[in-house]
């Protein structure tokens, strides 16, 4: 009570009849009176307090008794239903595989920024492409005109690079503020490879560069069958010593990935031994450089013994040297009657 003779009284409501009188001005907060928990499953009605029913009503009972007790935080609400919002939004981006969409504008937005401070690329200094374009380069990269220099990663263009086929190396080196070199050493075309009836351009190393569609490569080594691609580079090799040889073979087929058949621009076929290649080579420029023996009326050549060669002669020459075999026979001389 003021000198006025009023009364002040709480904001939240007359007290209780029969209560205990309000507290004056300057006396201590007023004591909640702590609610009894009613007792669990002796509730009156119509659901049963015994059984599975019974059990999961007083379990239901019990989390939202302990909901109606915690402290939720202040604006708890608008919080909550952000996070369900944002939890549903980033649901429905996964579930509809939208996510590289949504990185690629991030990625966007997040260039712009930094092309708008003096970060966007102004100039790319590039070499080693031969084969791959300058623009080539920069889309397998990723770089583009809205990249900025900031943002770029460096070792993820490497490895893109890398992935190329005709690329064996590369460098990306970022030059502050706005400058960006790339250095790429490129794979060459080797040979032509054929396998299951597919020819594709390779590498020295193996690696599929291209399947074949250009008649600029006509004029490479070709080589046939399984496991061929990954050893043309050194059986190749062996021809550096009969490069006279090496001009008469129109392909060379890896057999069960274990010897190597020559097929010649004439037809024959030269098989070779799994090991000691280097000396059948020899022999067979020996016998070409003495006997002419390519240019003879024949079909194959085995080397595959090495202490034999073994000739089979086309049918047409098989039969006319029977023939002259056949006249050099004496003929049997009548007996008298």
């Amino acid at each position: 009570m003021d000198g006025g003779g009023r009364v002040f009284e709480p904001l939240t409501g007359p007290s209780e009849p029969g209560g205990s009188p309000r507290p004056r001005a300057g006396a201590g907060p007023r004591v909640a009176r702590k609610r009894r928990r009613p007792a669990m499953g002796r509730r009156p009605g119509r659901f049963a307090t015994f059984g599975p029913l019974a059990t999961a009503r007083r379990y239901v009972e019990r989390i939202v008794w302990a909901a109606e007790r915690v402290q939720w935080p202040r604006h708890g609400g608008i919080t909550a239903t952000a996070l369900i919002l944002l939890s549903s939004i980033g649901f429905g981006i996964v579930r509809g595989d939208h996510t590289p969409v949504v990185l690629d504008a991030l990625a966007d937005v997040r260039d712009m920024a930094a092309n708008a401070v003096g970060f966007r690329i102004a100039g790319v200094a590039m070499t080693g492409h031969k084969h791959l374009s300058r623009d080539e380069v920069l889309a397998i990269a990723g770089v583009s005109g809205r990249s900025s220099l900031l943002f770029l990663d460096a070792a993820a263009a490497r490895a893109r690079l890398k992935a190329n086929p005709w690329v064996g190396d590369a460098t990306v080196q970022k030059l502050y503020p706005d400058r960006l070199a790339i250095d790429i050493t490129e794979r060459v075309a080797f040979a032509l490879w054929q396998k299951d009836g597919q020819v594709n351009v390779i590498a020295a190393d193996g690696t599929v560069l291209e399947a074949f569609v250009s008649k600029s490569v006509l004029t490479l080594p070709f080589v046939v069958g399984s496991g061929a691609e990954k050893r043309a580079r050194e059986f190749l090799a062996q021809f550096d010593r009969h490069p006279e040889l090496r001009d008469q073979v129109r392909a060379s087929v890896l057999v069960a990935e274990r010897r190597w058949t020559l097929k010649l621009k004439n037809g024959i076929d030269v098989r070779l031994p799994e090991t000691d290649v280097p000396r059948a080579l020899d022999q067979l420029a020996t016998l070409e450089r003495d006997k002419k023996l390519l240019s003879r009326d024949i079909v194959a050549i085995d080397l595959r013994l090495p202490d034999r060669v073994t000739v089979r002669l086309s049918d047409g020459a098989a039969q006319a040297r029977e023939d002259v075999l056949k006249a050099k026979r004496p003929k049997s001389k009548g007996g008298a009657a």
